[in-house]
């Protein structure tokens, strides 16, 4: 996969991604756009970002920050020393008032993860499921017809754990009680998309019409996938530049098209509407 300095011009305000970003080769898919509305500037934009009905939450390796969607205001935030007792906090999802959000001991091996747990009204944390030692490093999680869904990644990098890499990386469907009902894998292409430098899949959030969008480590873009009718392995569909460096996203529950993301040189979160194509 060619490595290459790039800068993306996103339709929309403000839609610049200054300055040069290694990447992977980033080929957008005809009639696919992103179309940027606003910014909140947010110091804790650095993992992922995720929206309540009235609140967005910036995402960082061991703290959070929520902000008011109308006016951006921070109005409570949580953090912790590092590694006491969290390490690597990842994407998250605003789920009964409360906010979970992945977390993993990345970059140590073996891989150990967790879902933690906190009330999103006050931003108090009160629950943690670990998965304990598991296949690949947790980094999102979502919902998807009444069952969780959570994305265990491999690296190719100081990461990499023995005889795996980013093939590896799979998303596992569980009940309410965390126990495994299914499954799925990227397709080969993307996992090579996704793999440019060791990394992996950052990000993952199921959005309009039940698809799949997906970001990768530092990729400035978000991929599109089908859910399989039959066979184990999501059909990519689409690609869409954004002004980000990977790391993962939100969709708001209130406008279905419209998305969070992170701008983490910018410790921003960049807000926009995903337009498809007209059928």
């Amino acid at each position: 996969m060619k490595l290459f300095q790039t800068v993306l011009m996103i339709a929309g305000a403000g839609g610049i991604l200054a300055g040069p970003l290694e990447s992977a080769e980033i080929v957008a898919t005809p009639g696919w756009r992103f179309e940027e509305v606003r910014r909140i500037e947010a110091p804790e934009a650095r993992q992922g970002v995720v929206a309540s009905a009235t609140h967005v939450f910036a995402i960082d390796n061991h703290a959070l920050g929520q902000y008011r969607k109308d006016t951006g205001e921070r109005t409570a935030t949580w953090q912790c020393p590092e590694g006491e007792p969290l390490i690597h906090l990842n994407a998250g999802i605003v789920y009964q008032d409360r906010l979970y959000c992945a977390h993993s001991n990345y970059p140590g091996v073996p891989n150990l993860s967790s879902v933690e747990i906190w009330d999103a009204r006050t931003l108090r944390h009160v629950e943690s499921h670990s998965f304990g030692r598991a296949d690949g490093s947790l980094t999102w999680i979502d919902r998807r017809n009444d069952r969780w869904i959570a994305c265990f990644v491999h690296y190719g990098n100081r990461a990499a754990e023995p005889n795996r890499g980013p093939e590896w990386t799979r998303v596992v469907e569980y009940d309410d009680q965390w126990r495994e009902t299914g499954g799925w894998a990227f397709p080969d292409p993307l996992i090579k998309q996704l793999g440019t430098r060791g990394y992996s899949c950052s990000g993952g959030a199921v959005g309009p019409g039940g698809l799949l969008y997906v970001t990768g480590h530092d990729d400035a873009a978000l991929y599109v996938l089908e859910f399989p009718a039959a066979g184990p392995t999501f059909n990519w569909i689409a690609t869409i530049p954004v002004p980000i460096e990977g790391q993962a996203f939100g969709w708001d529950p209130a406008e279905p098209e419209v998305v969070y993301l992170v701008n983490r040189r910018s410790r921003s979160i960049v807000i926009g509407r995903v337009i498809k194509p007209a059928r």
